[in-house]
């Protein structure tokens, strides 16, 4: 099975359809989105395209290949207009044996762990930044973000695949890249 992560589409339908491109190219099971789906939010700047009910209405169409966690732009009037759930805060999954922690970042991230066992794997959004990291026997790990990238990092998604998590460039080039 192969999981495709992205986070923070900030209501961009450009940078969406080019993370469904990548999607599909990836061949990879299901959609894991980091919250952040619909809206900018006030500190943000609009990104390309805004467009949240395009937004909306395209993730619809993967809606039953899609596992979702809120993020802090994100409220319950979201799950309205989406065909899948999104408003709980965090998610766990069980892959390959591995318990996978899936949340948005802005209640527990790299700073404020949640409480995790030795090889679990903590993934996160919020900040926009990538990051694949081992601590303490915990991999940890932000697929950065399609829409909206901070300090000069390139619109980035991430691919799980046979033990190894991705973080790649919209053009499928590999960024970052760190065994679970």
């Amino acid at each position: 099975m192969k999981l495709f992560f992205i986070s923070d589409i900030h209501g961009s339908l450009y940078f969406l359809n080019k993370a469904l491109e990548r999607f599909k190219a990836e061949e990879a099971s299901h959609i894991v989105i980091l919250g952040d789906e619909l809206y900018h939010g006030a500190r943000n700047p609009l990104t390309r395209d805004y467009n949240p009910k395009a937004v909306a209405e395209t993730l619809n169409t993967y809606a039953a290949k899609i596992i979702a966690v809120r993020g802090n732009c994100d409220s319950e009037v979201d799950e309205m207009v989406l065909k899948f759930p999104m408003t709980s805060t965090y998610s766990s999954i069980l892959f390959e044996n591995k318990r996978l922690f899936l949340t948005h970042g802005h209640i527990f991230n790299d700073k404020k762990l949640p409480p995790l066992s030795s090889g679990d794997v903590f993934f996160f959004g919020h900040t926009h930044i990538p990051v694949a990291k081992k601590e303490e026997g915990i991999t940890i790990i932000n697929p950065g973000s399609i829409s909206l990238p901070k300090e000069s990092n390139p619109n980035t998604y991430g691919v799980l695949e046979d033990g190894t998590f991705y973080i790649k460039e919209l053009d499928g080039t590999v960024f970052k890249q760190i065994a679970i």
